[in-house]
């Protein structure tokens, strides 16, 4: 006989026909009928018991390896770490002129003014810098707008026409002027964080290649009847002071440089969603006369106003031709302003610069024009020889 019961006297056996009753799980969660008469809450279940420290360092070097990745992955393909061009980044610049420098000289326009003038070059020449209000894609009218209103600008305009945007109306960034009246510290203090700490270091941190951007774009099935549209891509990099050049593989690599020409082709093909000939120009005279109205604010407060066409060529100045021809658009703009304006075709010394996707110039081209464009400023409307 034994003298002690053993586990399998204590358990029923399955093969006897009963089941066999586990030990209790000491990790699962109790709850209050398994403790009548105590209160609630439920004590949360117990923790396992695991190698959680080597589980946190598992992951987080998991983590560094992943990052580290898709990093090097981008920066192969050309990708280097620059500031994202935001709207707390337009802000700090607009912010200038409430800080005291309401004289300066403010360049507004869309990308063409933001790509090809190169500030540092303009401040060589000026012993300033100018302050760059331009956004990609935006009419400037709202932003002239938002200077006519300002009584402490004082200083000079440069106000470029894209005729596409301009005469049109187009204003995909325009949210940066109400952004900026409404920022809020917090805001204030992501943009600061994020501009010393995230982006001069991380390539892959540029919106066109975050995860979900990425993932959008993919040849994915397209749905019947639905027309698909390759938007924009990568086309600058821009520094903390929105100096900003185009990125060298627009020019180097001929198939990216034939996807930014292809995406700009979408836009010369005639759509059903194309507003009516007869519309088009009413937005057009529309467009002028509001500019007429904040130009003439700032000229009467001793403000400089100078209109520039910026140079364009191949299919791009076709298309603006075709639509936007300078004989109507251009010319009624400059007699309902009554400002003076640059135009690109009367200067032999504003042609010939390299524009790979037709619309912007490369890095070392935008230098030259920059020098270019300042001398016939200087000489025939802001010197101090030129006429008024």
């Amino acid at each position: 006989m034994h003298s002690s019961t053993s586990s399998s006297d204590t358990l029923p056996n399955a093969a006897d026909g009963y089941p066999r009753q586990s030990a209790p799980d000491r990790y699962a969660r109790q709850t209050a009928a398994d403790r009548p008469g105590v209160a609630q809450p439920v004590p949360l279940r117990p923790v396992p018991q695991q190698p959680w420290g080597r589980i946190l360092i598992g992951t987080v070097l998991l983590l560094v390896l992943l990052v580290a990745g898709w990093e090097e992955y981008w920066r192969a393909y050309g990708v280097r770490p620059s500031i994202a061009n935001t709207y707390g980044l337009w802000a700090i610049q607009r912010r200038r002129i409430d800080a005291g420098e309401g004289n300066a000289t403010v360049l507004v326009g869309a990308s063409r003014l933001y790509f090809d003038i190169q500030l540092p070059v303009w401040e060589r020449l000026d012993g300033t810098r100018p302050i760059q209000l331009s956004f990609e894609g935006t009419s400037p009218l709202k932003a002239v707008e938002d200077l006519a209103a300002d009584p402490r600008f004082t200083g000079r305009v440069l106000i470029a026409v894209e005729p596409d945007l301009f005469f049109s109306g187009y204003e995909y960034r325009s949210g940066a002027i109400r952004y900026a009246r409404k920022e809020s510290p917090s805001q204030r203090i992501g943009q600061w964080l994020s501009m010393r700490l995230i982006e001069p270091y991380f390539a892959f941190d540029d919106p066109d290649y975050a995860l979900q951007t990425v993932l959008a774009r993919q040849p994915w099935p397209a749905r019947p009847g639905l027309h698909s549209f390759i938007r924009v891509r990568k086309l600058a990099e821009t520094e903390a002071d929105r100096n900003t050049h185009l990125w060298s593989k627009v020019d180097a690599d001929p198939q990216y440089r034939g996807l930014a020409r292809r995406i700009w082709l979408q836009n010369f093909v005639p759509s059903e969603d194309d507003p009516s000939p007869a519309e088009a120009l009413k937005v057009e005279k529309e467009q002028i006369e509001q500019m007429a109205k904040a130009v003439a604010q700032l000229r009467a407060r001793g403000v400089k106003v100078l209109f520039v066409r910026m140079p364009s060529i191949g299919p791009y100045l076709e298309y603006e031709n075709r639509n936007f021809p300078r004989a109507r658009a251009w010319h009624a703009l400059l007699a309902a302003t009554g400002a003076p304006g640059i135009h690109f075709e009367d200067y032999p010394q504003m042609h010939g610069y390299n524009l790979p996707e037709w619309s912007h110039m490369t890095r070392a081209d935008a230098e030259r024009f920059t020098a270019v464009l300042y001398g016939i400023i200087q000489r025939d409307f802001w010197g101090p020889e030129a006429a008024d």
